[in-house]
């Protein structure tokens, strides 16, 4: 594992492509590209229980996770996803970091992390396969790991399209403001048009900025995806297209953070009462009731 330390941002690239690792703007899908400077491809390391290694997107928050599903037409073993945070089925996001001579992602599950595409250069996809031969094995399955630099000042945030509000698809939004100890000051849930993270964080302040609670400037709002261990990932990028619940932890520029599980809890519930009727499955990695506490967060610097 000490290629990968925890909390950092680092960069997959494959060795056989010399592609990156790509979390796809539908928020679900996992792919190779080769532009480097980009929210996308850039992975935060989560290490779990000493052997574990969990990888989440900076962009959208989902984790690297393999399915028991085919990969797509044309390409090899089984199809490799982003899962949300409040997914149940935890054990499809581990990995294992092996270094031989090269690096390999071993899945919990069995297999390795694949390229695809050696001679049909046009498949770009990634999936999970079983090493056919121990003495020979794929360079699609070998890794290149490139830390990423962390930077403390939020990066500006994309400008937003010109479209008009008949033309943007509505998504719910789910918000929790927690305070310095961890406990509630507000929460709630509204419809949102579009992808576009800058109209959302303006839409944001004016509601909690109706509150008076706090004087409250946009600036100074950023807006977090949760991840199972109570660390927060801005949201920087525009929306995925997929459409789905968005669940977003609000924090104050400057000021500290503390989540508990407890809090965490009742977010994941309201968010099964809304897709899931009468199903309130909660899974998390962490048992403790102070999860964690922030005094500045940090975002990946990808242009470094």
């Amino acid at each position: 594992m000490e290629l990968f330390q925890d909390g950092q941002h680092v960069r997959l690239r494959s060795r056989g492509r010399g592609t990156y690792l790509h979390a796809d703007d539908d928020g679900l899908g996992v792919s190779l590209r080769r532009l480097r400077a980009s929210m996308n491809v850039a992975w935060a390391v989560h290490l779990y229980q000493g052997q574990y290694l969990l990888l989440q997107s900076a962009a959208y928050g989902g984790y690297l996770a393999a399915t028991a599903a085919p990969a797509r037409r044309g390409h090899r073993g089984r199809r490799v996803e982003q899962r949300n945070y409040f997914h149940s089925e935890v054990d499809l996001m581990l990995w294992q970091a092996v270094q031989m001579e090269n690096l390999f992602l071993n899945h919990i599950n069995g297999g390795n992390l694949r390229a695809n595409g050696r001679y049909r250069r046009w498949k770009n996809g990634v999936s999970v396969d079983h090493i056919d031969d121990i003495n020979n094995i794929s360079t699609m399955m070998h890794w290149v790991v490139e830390v990423i630099p962390a930077r403390e000042i939020m990066p500006r945030l994309p400008r937003p399209s010109p479209l008009p509000d008949l033309l943007l698809r509505p998504r719910m939004i789910m918000y929790v403001w927690p305070d310095i100890h961890g406990g509630l000051i507000t929460h709630g849930t509204f419809v949102f048009g579009g992808r576009s993270v800058f109209r959302l964080r303006s839409e944001l302040a004016t509601r909690l900025g109706d509150l008076a609670i706090m004087d409250l400037e946009v600036a100074d709002l950023v807006m977090c995806l949760p991840t199972h261990d109570g660390r927060l990932i801005p949201l920087v990028v525009d929306l995925p297209r997929s459409g789905e619940t968005l669940h977003i932890i609000v924090v104050i520029v400057g000021s500290p953070v503390s989540l508990n599980s407890e809090l965490l809890t009742r977010m994941s519930m309201h968010s099964r009462e809304i897709t899931e009727p009468g199903h309130l499955e909660v899974s998390f990695m962490s048992t403790s009731s102070e999860v964690s506490a922030y005094m500045a967060l940090q975002y990946a610097d990808v242009d470094a």
